[in-house]
């Protein structure tokens, strides 16, 4: 069994060393434990530091691709080199590396796919009021849209199996955190979640510039997450929205003819034809958009289907 600890990088030289001086050569239940890097596009020396201090395997993209997708190449290379498992943490030692037994745990087991290690929130002093908020209600809409109970949703320290690396496929361009969860269980996987440590912070979040940016994008991805995995009942409750309006004008209007003669309020009709066509177009773009999902998780399955059974060892 290989366990590989990968971690995307970027403009990490700074911060690496302390990440890698705490990462175990060893993992009880793993014949092998490697170190792979995800230089993403990095402007200072964070591949050189990497290779210097013993990095099994340094992956440098040519331009900065968001952390998304340094995710997904990370992933797509620990399978190339054979890992039967690959453990995610962040290159800014936020997460204690002492808690990687207790996450890979439930995959040795075989009661999970994939791990989400659960930090303490509401103790971590760095935080402001604002992100725990954000943190709390992100993982709530997790929650609701895959049915698991991760408590914190966007924590990037995670486990992954070899089936959970293979089946896992990153849309968003921002972070990876909210989407795999829900992935992961549309797809049949196991999620579980274990409580893990923290360590102090050594430099400001990148993915957070201001609160108010990192509420917009916050929200357009939990949107954005909805839209995608649970399209029909997205649309659904968008759709009744002026649909419920419309009927409510057309009430008022039916109230007016009856009590009034018939007399004015054709403004009213008019207003609530208008937004009750509006609210069922937007319903029957729903059932579109359900179909969609369905057409692309097929297609998702017949691609893993004819996946050949082996990777490639490099």
């Amino acid at each position: 069994m290989k366990l590989v600890i990968q971690i995307p990088c970027l403009d990490e030289e700074q911060t690496l060393p302390v990440t890698l001086g705490s990462l175990p050569r060893a993992v009880p239940g793993f014949d092998a434990v490697e170190w792979l890097v995800v230089d993403d596009g990095s402007t200072d020396g964070t591949a050189e530091v990497a290779a210097s201090l013993g990095v099994d395997h340094v992956i440098r993209l040519p331009r900065n691709q968001g952390l998304a997708r340094a995710f997904s190449l990370g992933l797509a290379a620990c399978l190339e080199r054979g890992a039967d498992v690959v453990v995610n943490l962040d290159g800014d030692n936020q997460y204690a590396a002492e808690s990687i037994p207790v996450l890979v745990a439930p995959i040795l087991e075989g009661r999970a796919d994939m791990v989400v290690g659960a930090r303490p929130i509401a103790d971590i002093v760095h935080f402001s009021w604002a992100k725990k908020r954000l943190q709390t209600l992100g993982s709530l809409v997790v929650r609701l849209a895959s049915g698991t109970d991760v408590p914190d949703a966007t924590s990037g320290f995670r486990a992954f199996s070899k089936k959970a690396v293979e089946r896992i496929r990153v849309f968003d361009t921002y972070t990876y955190t909210l989407e795999t969860i829900i992935q992961a269980r549309q797809k049949g996987l196991e999620v579980a979640w274990v409580p893990v440590a923290v360590n102090a912070e050594l430099r400001p979040s990148r993915l957070i510039t201001s609160i108010p940016a990192y509420v917009l994008r916050s929200m357009l991805t939990i949107v954005r997450i909805f839209a995608i995995y649970r399209p029909f009942r997205f649309f659904f409750l968008v759709g009744m929205v002026p649909f419920l309006l419309g009927v409510l004008l057309c009430l008022r209007f039916l109230w007016f003819y009856v009590t009034d003669g018939g007399v004015g309020h054709i403004q009213s009709l008019v207003v609530a034809g208008i937004l009750t066509a509006m609210g069922f177009q937007i319903v029957m773009a729903g059932f579109v958009a359900d179909l969609l999902s369905v057409n692309r998780r097929l297609l998702e399955e017949m691609q893993d289907v004819r996946r050949p059974p082996e990777n490639k060892v490099s």
